[in-house]
């Protein structure tokens, strides 16, 4: 049986049967609430034994458990962060990495493309302002110089042009994939040329949306992509 620690939303196991057993449900089902998103440090050894009221060796069976998941990635020297919200993530995460890279590009056209196209015919004004909020920080982002930001802000805003398609489905699916994909792709060269490009073809699939155009907006999602992939070369 497990209870919840007073002031904390992880569950500490009350019993020492299968405690390290208890402690990694316990702890998986910390991630996937998003109480410790995925890329942030969870709390250091001596602070989690304290907080959960365990053993130094129950604590590191249950995290080593979790790196075997793929859900945390112990990195030597820096801490332990989360990898993925659940094993379904970190599987997909591990063959899109394992993909030739046409490939990913490839499964980017059909995901986005559509999604565009249905986001021009469903977006609602609420979508339609994070959009244009988005290319605002996309924006401020690029004049910066933050490189790190921008590429933030592009995720974000590739999932805001998903989830704008009204398909619960497919805005659940493409975050599992959307996270996948983005690590497949990792150490591309991001540029003063690149960036602009990705702005300007970003507003141009935002006026698309905006429009109702679901063909022209097809068709903007199919630029980014391929200019993405053009640029990955």
């Amino acid at each position: 049986m497990l209870v919840a620690m007073r002031g904390e939303n992880l569950a500490v196991p009350r019993r020492t049967a299968s405690l390290s057993a208890q402690l990694v449900d316990s702890l998986r089902a910390h991630i996937a609430g998003g109480a410790w998103p995925v890329g942030t440090r969870i709390p250091p050894e001596h602070t989690l034994v304290e907080q959960l009221g365990v053993g130094r060796t129950t604590l590191r069976e249950a995290l080593g458990a979790l790196v075997h998941l793929g859900l945390l990635e112990a990195r030597v020297g820096d801490g332990t962060y989360v990898r993925a919200t659940d094993e379904l993530q970190s599987v997909l995460e591990r063959r899109a990495g394992a993909a030739r890279r046409a490939e990913v590009h490839e499964l980017r056209a059909v995901l986005e493309e559509y999604a565009s196209g249905a986001a021009a015919s469903r977006r609602t004004e609420k979508d339609l302002a994070e959009l244009r909020q988005l290319l605002a920080e996309a924006d401020d982002a690029h004049r910066s110089g933050d490189m790190a930001q921008v590429a933030d802000v592009d995720g974000r805003f590739h999932r805001a042009v998903v989830h704008a398609s009204g398909n619960a489905l497919l805005t659940e699916v493409y975050e599992y994939l959307g996270n996948a994909l983005t690590t497949a792709l990792d150490g591309q060269t991001m540029t003063e040329e690149t960036v602009a490009g990705h702005t300007r073809l970003h507003g141009r699939l935002v006026a698309a949306i905006e429009a109702g155009d679901a063909a022209r907006a097809r068709r903007a999602a199919a630029a980014i992509v391929h200019f993405t992939q053009d640029n990955d070369r």
